[in-house]
């Protein structure tokens, strides 16, 4: 049949809707990004070769376990009632990358991504490569817990909240830096060395520092950052959000 079997092209067709083939929309009804530091060279051996570590006095990377009740996210031709509600655990590094046309990007690069509903990981792991799994995940007011050990707490009746003792930031301007939400989320192939890249769009975003009370996270330890320290913690809530239809190129 020439240069590939019919079984090859229909692989290859399926393999492109694992890289976020068309936009998305949703509502985040609550977004909450714990983000710690670590030393530059830990953070390495995660991140393919051809992004760049986002770093703070060339000293810091940084890791983002984001938490989201997303409500109604669905394809965005499809109508709002169609869509699924569900938590999202998210753990991403900020990275930069310069695409092939030059541009740098800043962004967050994709460890892990954990879901309370099967569906979710079903529909996830088929359009992307984001490596949804699913767990239980409990979020009641100020206690956040998931079946996989991570425990957070907050008082949301903190005012005048100081950064954590263990933030390498100077002030809150400085860790706003460091917030999100990032312009991009990539994510890497790295069996076929292509990058996806996703723009995502909001109409407002106006993070509020949290004070947390406790944070235990065991995937840090499972992957060898257990230097990590709590750097800046921040909240938004009834966010509408969308992301356009992913960019694939051959990592540079």
């Amino acid at each position: 049949m020439g240069l590939c079997e019919k079984g090859d092209f229909a692989m290859l067709s399926l393999d492109r809707f694992g890289r976020h083939p068309f936009g998305v929309k949703a509502h985040f009804k609550e977004s909450l990004v714990l983000t710690y530091a670590l030393p530059l060279a830990a953070l390495r051996p995660l991140v393919p070769s051809c992004l760049e570590i986002d770093s703070y006095q060339e000293r810091y990377g940084f890791v983002a376990v984001a938490l989201v009740q997303t409500q109604r996210l669905r394809p965005q031709f499809f109508p709002a009632f169609m869509g699924n509600n569900f938590t999202l655990l998210g753990y991403r590094i900020f990275v930069r990358y310069r695409g092939r046309d030059g541009r740098k990007r800043r962004g967050l690069y994709i460890i892990r991504s954990e879901t309370d509903k099967a569906r979710m990981v079903l529909l996830g792991n088929f359009f992307t490569r984001y490596r949804y799994r699913k767990v239980g995940i409990s979020w009641e007011d100020d206690v956040i817990t998931s079946t996989t050990g991570l425990h957070i707490q907050r008082d949301q009746s903190a005012r005048d909240i100081e950064l954590p003792d263990s933030s390498v930031f100077p002030d809150w301007r400085s860790a706003r830096r460091f917030a999100g939400p990032m312009p991009f989320t990539f994510s890497y192939d790295r069996d076929a060395k292509l990058m996806t890249s996703v723009e995502g769009v909001r109409a407002t975003w106006k993070p509020e520092p949290v004070k947390i009370v406790e944070a235990k996270v065991p995937l840090l330890a499972e992957l060898g950052l257990e230097e990590a320290q709590l750097a800046n913690a921040f909240t938004v809530k009834n966010i509408p959000y969308h992301w356009k239809k992913g960019v694939t190129e051959p990592c540079p």
